[in-house]
């Protein structure tokens, strides 16, 4: 008999782990503590398997069945949704850890290393640490060219115009050495070409 939303909350727990069913392989393991750990139970080349689901009340039950009937579906296109599951986890925790500040970082490493002046290297770190501090622990892969004509567009309006300009410059070496060690596909500052204004010339 499936699970009513209103009877969940009410369930009391036992000296001993139970089951509650709602059909179709989920169900809600209540652990003696009083914690509630939604579970789904399938098959996938003929071994029995078990995939977490998330706890309640943080998953709601209409979230447990949605997440239930996604992994059927993966089931019948013929994916294991528990080795999904992992997958997603892994691309997302790789991820994290490609941020636009580690590549940055990486990239005034290499100007240190090939022995770039100084003043080179600190323009390039003062662009990177500063002024593009709103995109720091983004994800590389995930920022978008409008994101960055934000990020431009804020620091043109306050009247740096050349510092926009030079900052995405700086932004592509980035996006370039992203590219080369396969953590970016491509260099979303290719598509801000004329989108900024010409810098004010001062002259004598």
């Amino acid at each position: 008999m499936p699970l009513l939303p209103i009877s969940i909350a009410g369930i009391a727990p036992e000296k001993k782990p139970f089951k509650l069913s709602d059909g179709n392989g989920l169900h809600l393991l209540v652990q003696p503590n009083g914690s509630k750990l939604w579970r789904y139970r399938y098959q996938f080349a003929g071994v029995e398997k078990m995939m977490a689901l998330g706890s309640y009340p943080a998953t709601s039950l209409a979230d447990a069945r949605r997440k239930r009937d996604d992994a059927r579906n993966l089931l019948e296109a013929g994916t294991d949704p528990s080795v999904k599951k992992k997958l997603d986890r892994l691309t997302a925790e790789a991820a994290s850890r490609n941020t636009f500040k580690l590549i940055a970082e990486e990239h005034i490493a290499n100007l240190t290393a090939t022995e770039a002046s100084a003043v080179t290297i600190d323009k390039h770190r003062w662009l990177l640490e500063n002024v593009a501090r709103p995109i720091a622990h983004r994800p590389i892969a995930d920022i978008t060219p409008a994101e960055l004509l934000d990020l431009l567009k804020r620091v043109e309006k306050s009247g740096r115009r050349e510092t926009a300009k030079r900052l995405r410059a700086t932004i592509s070496t980035v996006f370039r050495l992203a590219i080369v060690t396969l953590r970016a596909t491509n260099d979303p500052t290719s598509a801000l070409k004329g989108a900024l204004l010409r810098p004010n010339v001062q002259r004598r």
